[in-house]
């Protein structure tokens, strides 16, 4: 018994070590990052640039498994830079409308509340924690976690909390109801769905039909979520800025399809048959018309993340109750990745409050507040 804890303690520090020299890079891409992030603290504009790189890279590289994970399993096998260009080239469709129409404001006012009054102001100095936030999510990413960039990104820049508690209510909603949505569609179709996807050849005006749905999707995704990277620079961008706006992120989607979605694209190729053409193309129609409803209901920005969990969660638990050959196995594997997957989601939320905490007294002394009323 002692020659096994022996062993197993020797594997742990073992298998730690491996991830610090796997990861090596990577970690000194975020301790210079901090010192970067600590050394820009005070010099406003140097601040906003530093803090917006980073928040391009992290929202873009989290956020790839909601509005591209599936996008970018089901067409494994075609060229990275046909995909790159054809999701860019959206990408800058949908962002200089935006800018245009609402003069100069690339989010569809996402940072405004339904009066038009901001609850994210554009700070002159940048506090630490606002900084180093996109690190953080860098870091979760990194760790194949799951994790809300609006809750993240956005409850920094929080005037206070109810700028926190609206996203966290309309999320809330957004996973209850695409959670369910999700689960009678493939639960009362699944025996349809099996008779019809069970050849693997797919006819051809299923790729049209699914590049369609997820161009759709990755239009209203950045209505939503153009908002986590661009509350970083003034809500009225120049013309200059948003040059840098549109090109960095353009660039950092090339460097996305390049690495075919990176470590975080695990979420998504674990799911049961998701590299199907037409099961990737019915799980972004679900979510495509979650996120349109979502986005005319209330100018209130939603976390995108929760609504894509609740989709793949409904799914996968669905689909496990309808395979009644497979048993109880599949049920509790199902069962683990939406536990694992949600679980990462709270952490997020946890992590985000804390750093709002840091960064805005007003929003400390609430949840201070809020909970000594408690105990």
């Amino acid at each position: 018994m002692a020659r096994n804890k022996k062993a197993e303690k020797g594997g742990l520090n073992l298998n730690i070590l491996d991830f610090f020299v796997s990861e090596k890079y990577f970690l000194l891409f975020v301790v210079l990052g901090i010192i970067v992030a600590q050394v820009s603290v005070g010099y406003g504009q140097a601040a906003m640039w530093v803090g917006f790189f980073f928040a391009a890279y992290a929202a873009v590289a989290n956020d790839s498994i909601q509005s591209l994970g599936t996008f970018i399993e089901s067409n494994s096998k075609r060229k990275w830079w046909v995909l790159w260009l054809f999701v860019g080239s959206i990408f800058l469709v949908t962002v200089s409308f935006s800018w245009v129409y609402f003069d100069g404001d690339v989010t569809y006012q996402r940072l405004l509340d339904d009066n038009g009054v901001t609850k994210y102001p554009h700070p002159e100095n940048f506090s630490f924690f606002q900084i180093i936030a996109p690190l953080v999510l860098l870091i979760l990413t990194r760790l194949r976690m799951p994790v809300s960039t609006t809750f993240l990104l956005l409850s920094v820049f929080s005037s206070d909390s109810s700028g926190i508690t609206a996203v966290i209510g309309k999320s809330l909603s957004g996973y209850g109801m695409a959670f369910i949505l999700s689960f009678l569609i493939w639960y009362f179709s699944y025996n349809l769905i099996k008779k019809y996807f069970k050849s693997r050849k797919t006819h051809r005006a299923w790729t049209i039909v699914q590049w369609t749905v997820s161009g759709s999707l990755w239009a209203v995704w950045l209505m939503q979520d153009g908002a986590n990277i661009a509350v970083f620079l003034p809500r009225q961008q120049s013309a200059w800025q948003f040059a840098i706006f549109a090109g960095t992120i353009f660039l950092g989607l090339g460097l996305l399809f390049y690495q075919r979605g990176d470590k975080i694209q695990k979420v998504v190729s674990e799911k049961v048959r998701i590299s199907d053409v037409r099961a990737a193309t019915l799980v972004d129609f679900t979510y495509v018309l979650l996120l349109i409803y979502k986005l005319f209901i209330s100018t209130v920005p939603l976390s995108t993340t929760w609504v894509f969990l609740g989709i793949i969660g409904g799914r996968e638990i669905a689909v496990s109750l309808a395979r009644n050959k497979l048993g109880n196995r599949h049920k509790k594997l199902s069962l683990k990745m939406i536990g694992r997957d949600v679980g990462s989601a709270l952490i997020g939320l946890i992590i985000s409050v804390t750093l709002a905490m840091g960064a805005n007294e007003g929003i400390r002394e609430e949840v201070n507040k809020l909970f000594f009323n408690w105990f």
